[in-house]
């Protein structure tokens, strides 16, 4: 058969039909599929974007520079000496070389699926998920990569990628061999070897010539051709869907999108922290036009209650229940009142609560204590508080602590929407003291409040509610505001995901004298 293959391949013929001609129908659980990655199950056919996603999560912009840099090299070796390996070798040792290996695990597992996600070829993925019998999925691309999102979001029962040589915990840069070619065909023998199993795969995909040694392997193969280019795939539907995701570039990394972050990243550095004075050391009321001269923009929609004073005595004050974006929410909603708002916070780095221009009260996660806070706190003034508990990218909302709705009736609702362009202020694996830095080093960020009408008393626990039922009624209302999805998910499923613990801040315990 693969002698076959190369006779067509060298009279300058294709030797397998384009996707399109694939009945799917015809496939079920009866069917096992394989494919390649670059160009069949994803749309793009350059790995470029991953190897510099996790060059800048493990090294910053130095080591996405060293990427950049070699890239001309790379791209040589593939297209002028027709070398796949020796481009692939190039990109790696950029990527990777010196990276600790867990840096790279974790980067892979919280980072990249949601760009991948975002590539997932239509026509290809219509074949590869009909067969339910078995999928694999042979790639160039190191298998620590591409397997969390191939396992995880495409349901693939089995990955075969270039293996990093590794050396006390850090990865060297080299690879042992990369996985082109013959070697695709050789990692499918082993596979199916493995598993014992000695029936041919009923279904190949690919899209190079690469890629014919393990087609001509297969009982029907096709090609997924270069054009026409299509949509991606709609993420929902994917068999699960990226709902939490880490990292701090918002934008698929091309080499050139890459480039304007190498260059603009300096600028934006000195932007954020003249940003960041501004909110910190002017006075409340003028945060809000400090921020606009500067370009971050502030909307507001709806209308704020009026300040403590201009209500009725004796009550006591607003809880504003925001939905959580990025630490940012509560000092954003202080610029749109005009007056700073205490808030409570659980996981504040030491350097974002000594920069906030707003009194922060740190959270202990015990019921009692926590509750009692906070009825001291809205007896001294309005509170600020994310009953979500943790961000979300996405849009979602993530289940509400029923906590705050038993402390008070005075509840205000505010939907919170933030927009970036360039990096994410949010992070579930770094240092978060960095968080407002990435937000504010955005060239033009955004921040949309919009403030709901007060619970009425009818809805809140005073009326006979329980706390659940106004914490869910509260969360479906914001989500209706900002055409978002409610879930029942929580910080520990958040963290479970992307940083494999539960997202317990540590408190330390006060000393007991001898």
């Amino acid at each position: 058969m693969e002698e076959a293959v190369e006779a067509v391949v060298a009279a300058g013929v294709k030797p397998f039909p384009t996707v399109d001609k694939c009945d799917a129908s015809g496939l079920g659980a009866h069917s096992s599929v394989v494919a390649d990655l670059d160009g069949t199950l994803l749309r793009s056919r350059s790995a470029f974007p991953y190897y510099a996603l996790v060059a800048f999560e493990t090294g910053g912009v130095p080591r996405l520079l060293l990427l950049l840099l070699l890239s001309p090299l790379a791209a040589a070796l593939r297209f002028l000496l027709a070398s796949e390996s020796a481009c692939a070798r190039v990109l790696v040792f950029a990527a990777t070389a010196g990276a600790r290996v867990r840096d790279v695990e974790s980067a892979a597992r919280a980072v990249l699926p949601r760009f991948y996600a975002a590539d997932v070829h239509p026509a290809a993925w219509r074949v590869f998920s009909a067969c339910a019998r078995r999928r694999v999925v042979l790639t160039a691309t190191p298998r620590v990569f591409a397997e969390p999102f191939l396992r995880d979001c495409l349901g693939a029962d089995a990955v075969a990628g270039t293996e990093l040589a590794t050396w006390r915990g850090r990865a060297t840069g080299m690879v042992r061999g990369v996985l082109v070619g013959r070697r695709k065909a050789e990692a499918l023998r082993e596979i199916l070897a493995a598993d014992g199993d000695g029936d041919a795969p009923d279904v190949g995909l690919g899209d190079s010539r690469s890629d014919y040694p393990f087609m001509s392997m297969c009982k029907e193969a096709y090609i997924v051709p270069r054009a026409p280019v299509e949509p991606p795939l709609p993420m929902d539907q994917l068999p699960r869907p990226v709902i939490f995701h880490d990292g701090r570039l918002v934008r698929r990394p091309t080499p050139l999108v890459a480039l304007l972050v190498v260059l603009w990243f300096p600028v934006g550095l000195a932007l954020a922290c003249l940003r960041i004075a501004a909110g910190a050391l002017l006075p409340m009321p003028l945060v809000y036009y400090a921020f606009w001269a500067l370009g971050v923009r502030v909307l507001v929609r709806g209308a704020p209650p009026p300040p403590r004073a201009e209500r009725a005595t004796g009550r006591s004050g607003v809880l504003f229940a925001c939905s959580h974006r990025t630490l940012l929410d509560p000092i954003f909603l202080s610029a749109a009142l005009g007056r700073p708002v205490a808030a409570v916070t659980y996981s504040l780095s030491r350097l974002s609560e000594f920069l906030s221009p707003i009194r922060t009260v740190r959270l202990s996660r015990d019921r009692a204590t926590d509750a009692a806070m906070i009825r001291d706190l809205l007896a001294e003034g309005d509170l600020v508080i994310c009953p979500e508990g943790t961000t979300c990218r996405e849009p979602f909302l993530l289940r509400f602590s029923a906590l705050f709705a038993e402390l008070t009736n005075e509840v205000v609702p505010v939907a919170m929407e933030n927009r970036m362009s360039m990096f994410h202020g949010t992070t579930a694996r770094g240092w978060k003291g960095m968080d407002p830095f990435y937000f504010f080093m955005n060239p033009s960020p955004a921040y949309v409040v919009t403030f709901l009408n007060k619970l009425p008393p009818e809805l809140t626990c005073a009326g006979g509610r329980t706390s659940h039922e106004v914490a869910n009624y509260i969360q479906r209302l914001i989500a209706a505001t900002l055409s978002y999805e409610c879930t029942s998910l929580t910080r520990k499923d958040k963290y479970r995901a992307l940083a494999g613990n539960d997202g317990v801040v540590a408190t330390p315990k006060p000393k007991v004298a001898s």
